[in-house]
């Protein structure tokens, strides 16, 4: 009798990603566990999208940071009406245009923050109070900050006219990230200068895939910190600056060589 599942020879290659390759096949079929595994992930994805956003718990550990907040919620009343309509998702309702108006303060701010469920409340929950943190921490005490404004149901446009009313010269919105097949916890991060409603994406500045498997916390704060300050030095942001937080390529010389998956002809 022959073996269950017949191995894929590029199945060395599974330790250095977590995306489905080399899962070998049973038959003409896929092995049992690795369906499992599959149909596991689309849950885990499809709850996240539909999972409600704790914004009361993240509120208080933010505040319990020494920021102050704001409590908001887009135009989509709920979460069928938000997947159904991203346009509601990109604006505030009455009550929470008011209450912004209220809140808004008259000296202008260096730095918004928005803090939106978007498509995973999960990520937000897990990521966005360490990652504020961490900010704080690389960023400076320069920097003045207005009311951090978490926003239920929320895109990532909806920070253009929070940026707006609260004078903010830059809004940076955190939101949570269409979750992939193994990523249910994904959190983006939006920087916009000058915001006002009416911006398009060219203007913005994208730091993507924040998680502990992804782009690490700390990673993506001092990249967001760099991009801070130099939006607020040339007073832009989107295509117009580029991230060179990185370093650049190793030259040539230092390149390591080329991976091949057999020797060249001789």
């Amino acid at each position: 009798m022959g073996k269950a599942v017949t191995p894929n020879p590029w199945s060395l290659l599974r330790r250095h990603t977590p995306a489905r390759i080399a899962l070998g096949r049973s038959g003409i079929s896929q092995p049992t566990v690795p369906q499992l595994d599959f149909q596991l992930a689309h849950a885990q994805a499809r709850d996240a999208v539909h999972r409600p956003f704790d914004h009361a718990a993240v509120e208080q550990r933010l505040r319990d940071l020494g920021l102050a907040t704001l409590s908001l919620h887009s135009a989509a009343a709920d979460r069928h009406i938000y997947l159904q309509r991203p346009d509601l998702g990109r604006r505030l309702d009455e009550a929470s245009l008011q209450r912004l108006a209220g809140s808004a303060g008259h000296e202008r701010a260096d730095l918004a923050l928005v803090v939106a469920d978007g498509l995973s409340a999960l990520a937000i929950e897990r990521h966005a109070v360490p990652f504020v943190a961490a900010l704080r921490g690389v960023l400076g005490a320069d920097w003045r900050w207005a009311p951090v404004a978490l926003v239920r149901q929320g895109r990532v446009a909806i920070g253009d006219a929070i940026g707006e009313a609260l004078r903010a010269d830059l809004v940076v919105v955190l939101i949570g990230e269409r979750p992939g097949l193994s990523s249910p916890d994904s959190m983006g991060i939006y920087i916009t200068w000058s915001p006002r409603p009416g911006c398009v994406d060219a203007q913005r500045n994208c730091i993507s895939n924040v998680r502990p498997e992804g782009q690490p916390i700390a990673a993506a704060a001092d990249r967001l910190a760099w991009l801070l300050r130099e939006a607020r030095s040339r007073r832009l942001t989107g295509v117009g600056l580029k991230d060179e937080s990185a370093p650049a390529l190793p030259a040539a010389a230092e390149a390591p060589a080329p991976f091949l998956l057999a020797p060249p002809a001789k």
